[in-house]
């Protein structure tokens, strides 16, 4: 079984920083992509982020630079760290990650639980 950590969510003002880990653990032979979705209520799950096993990284196009991804693959786990932080960017941010077990063809994918983000003053 795989299990998915995520930390780093919070309350914080407009024009603020976040930094939101995910760390993994469990029966994984190879971590593949990394990626952040976030949800605002009433609002489908989209990509924020994503990241490859070689550091290729993906964003989505309305973020304009404030927010930076990557991977620590010595310890399974996935940043994303958030600048500039405006009130549209409050949202449930869920880790996502696609492995491979030993011996079984394919990738898998497992989601984390959330964390809130939520930009006000």
């Amino acid at each position: 079984q795989v299990h998915l950590v995520e930390s780093g969510g919070g309350l914080v003002q407009p024009g603020g920083s976040l930094r939101l880990s995910c760390t993994t653990s469990g029966y994984i032979f190879r971590l593949n992509e990394m990626g952040w979705y976030r949800q605002a209520p009433g609002k489908e799950r989209d990509l924020v982020a994503s990241i490859t096993s070689g550091g290729d990284t993906n964003y989505a196009e309305s973020l304009n630079g404030r927010f930076t991804i990557s991977r620590d693959n010595a310890k399974n786990t996935v940043y994303l760290q958030m600048n500039n932080l405006k009130p549209e960017d409050t949202a449930v941010y869920f880790c996502k990650i696609k492995y491979e077990k030993m011996g079984v063809w394919g990738d898998f994918g497992a989601w984390g639980q959330g964390t809130q983000v939520t930009v006000s003053s």
